[in-house]
């Protein structure tokens, strides 16, 4: 008789622990499914940022650019004189 209850109490015990290492499973994958998808959502922003900043930098870049066109095309002698002069000081600092 002893020996019925501990069979059934130990019966109870293990049911109760696989249903909780159950629900502890599907806890976890919850848990895992959640954080995979806060992942992917901001790797989609971090994405959408870093693209966002390359297109301004190609804009930058492009004014930039005819900026110094049209620079160099209103006052030549001045641009062929300021790019000998940097030659110069660039070209002193690397003999060094």
């Amino acid at each position: 008789m002893a020996d019925e209850n501990i069979n059934q109490g130990g019966g109870a015990a293990g049911s109760s622990a696989q249903s909780k290492l159950e629900s502890s499973k599907t806890h976890a994958r919850r848990a895992a499914e959640d954080l995979k998808s806060a992942a992917s959502s901001m790797a989609e922003d971090y994405r959408d940022k870093a693209t966002q900043a390359w297109d301004e930098a190609k804009v930058r870049v492009r004014t930039l650019q005819e900026d110094g066109e049209e620079y160099v095309r209103e006052n030549p002698m001045r641009a062929v004189f300021t790019a000998l002069g940097i030659g110069f000081v660039l070209g002193l600092i690397f003999r060094r």
